[in-house]
């Protein structure tokens, strides 16, 4: 989900919402990205991209898919439109290159969420369905370029600034698709842990779940095109964190140190580049901007600021998995289980993340070799297996049992994923797909993905008003490079 936005102005507040200072900054994302009490809900954000099987290259017709969802369109698609939910109770959204998305309310088990998310994910497939228009299997487009649809100024300051840093953040913003899991961050105690082993699990899973090797009718020789184009952007705005004691402090500092990527206002949305958000509060008590970045941001700017990050894992009170390439069909409840599963069970946690340390920064070899890599092969065969242990206690208990509660056919269909794929060294993208046939032989994009995954460097000291000449020592830190496995 990059997130949708209307062309409101931007709130210019004198009052209490005014950021002075970075410390104020840092002190306000801590306070509302991590949430804290015992786990008790989970959601789900569902993503495809579409099509007409007729005409699979043709790009989505705007009008036709607003035709299609009727009063369910959102807003950005219709300004008229209701925008109402749909029966189960989950809102329907649009992002940039047409991608259809569902975010289900959170719900505190998993059969209750898998019941109310497949009733809304079929109704929502049949609307589309009587205009045409099909859901496609993998997680990267395999036949048309980039392109995108909705001309929001938000989408359009995004486009600007990914496309400074090459051609794959278009690439991830309008032809790709993801499963998004939500879980609530956990006790005081408990949620450096559960992020922690989020993360670690992260390589595992985007290997295991990888579905997107074809992207723009290429063969990228990546299992996940996906997490590669995102991977190539700005790593501090999407690349996975240090290992930290303190998640909400560590995220927190990233967030004010990470670039603008926009800032809502009347005109244009684009700001200067490379212009952190730590600046805008330094520089506008300075004078140093004109424009939007006169005034002085506010609790609403940075807010917004902060959907304009996407890593892997990103906190919004609960903590979204963003790492998981959508799936085919309603498999996207297997990742949404298996997370669900080993988050409930403190035990189960504890073996899988002890299982997946040795690929816990493996991200590159994740999305390119999925499990043909050995190391991640392994790690993988322990946590599904775990999963399904966890599953099928639970399900064999009955409803009530907690979080991890599913149907004994969720269950089912997880165990054979598990024999017939994981324990074989495969994933989704090594079954082939019709619209693939023909793609080009395994070969470079026409601009590669990077070598290695570029992960922000350590943030050195900094003063409390920046450097003398005006930036912030995270606007110049250099990044390091984790190489890939080979």
């Amino acid at each position: 989900m990059t997130g949708e936005a209307g062309d409101a102005a931007a709130r210019d507040d004198a009052g209490p919402g005014v950021l002075r200072s970075r410390a104020e900054a840092e002190a306000y994302v801590a306070s509302v990205c991590f949430k804290h009490g015992p786990p008790r809900l989970v959601g789900v954000e569902l993503e495809w991209m579409l099509y007409r099987p007729e005409t699979p290259d043709a790009p989505v017709d705007v009008d036709t898919l607003r035709a299609a969802l009727g009063p369910h369109a959102p807003k950005s698609l219709d300004p008229s439109s209701p925008a109402l939910p749909l029966p189960g109770g989950c809102d329907v959204t649009v992002e940039p290159g047409g991608q259809i998305e569902i975010a289900g309310p959170p719900l505190p088990d998993l059969g209750s969420l898998l019941r109310d998310v497949t009733r809304d994910a079929d109704r929502l497939h049949a609307l589309l369905a009587a205009k045409g228009l099909r859901p496609h299997a993998r997680a990267a487009d395999p036949v048309r370029p980039a392109r995108r649809l909705l001309d929001l100024p938000r989408y359009r300051a995004m486009e600007c600034a990914f496309d400074r840093v090459g051609p794959h953040g278009r690439s991830g913003m309008c032809s790709t698709s993801s499963v998004q899991v939500c879980l609530d961050a956990g006790t005081v105690e408990s949620a450096p842990q559960r992020w922690d082993a989020l993360h670690a699990l992260g390589p595992v899973l985007v290997a295991a779940f990888a579905n997107s090797p074809v992207l723009h009718g290429r063969v990228t020789g990546w299992k996940s095109s996906r997490m590669a184009s995102w991977l190539s952007l700005d790593p501090l705005r999407t690349a996975p964190p240090p290992v930290s004691d303190d998640p909400a402090r560590t995220w927190a500092e990233r967030v004010v140190s990470t670039p603008l990527l926009c800032v809502r206002s009347e005109g244009s949305w684009e700001v200067p580049p490379q212009v952190t958000f730590a600046d805008w509060i330094d520089g506008a008590g300075r004078g140093r901007f004109d424009g939007v970045l006169s005034r002085p941001p506010t609790t609403t700017d940075l807010d917004y600021h902060v959907s304009t990050m996407f890593p892997p894992v990103r906190p919004h009170g609960h903590l979204e998995v963003r790492y998981v390439d959508g799936q085919d069909g309603r498999d996207w409840a297997l990742p949404t289980a298996l997370l669900l599963a080993l988050t409930s069970d403190s035990g189960a946690l504890d073996r899988a993340r002890e299982a997946c340390e040795p690929v816990r920064d493996h991200w590159v070899t994740a999305s390119r070799d999925a499990l043909a890599d050995p190391a991640l092969a392994r790690a993988a065969a322990t946590v599904f297996t775990l999963a399904c242990e966890v599953l099928r206690r639970s399900a064999d208990a009955g409803r009530g049992t907690g979080l991890a509660w599913g149907p004994s056919e969720l269950v089912a269909r997880l165990e054979e994923v598990t024999e017939q794929r994981v324990l074989r060294g495969r994933c989704p993208a090594d079954d082939p797909s019709p619209l693939e046939t023909g793609a080009p032989g395994v070969g470079a994009p026409e601009t590669p993905f990077p070598a290695g995954l570029y992960r922000p460097a350590p943030a050195p000291p900094r003063p409390e008003h920046g450097r003398p000449d005006g930036t912030s020592p995270a606007a110049t830190a250099r990044p390091h490079v984790e190489e890939g496995a080979r």
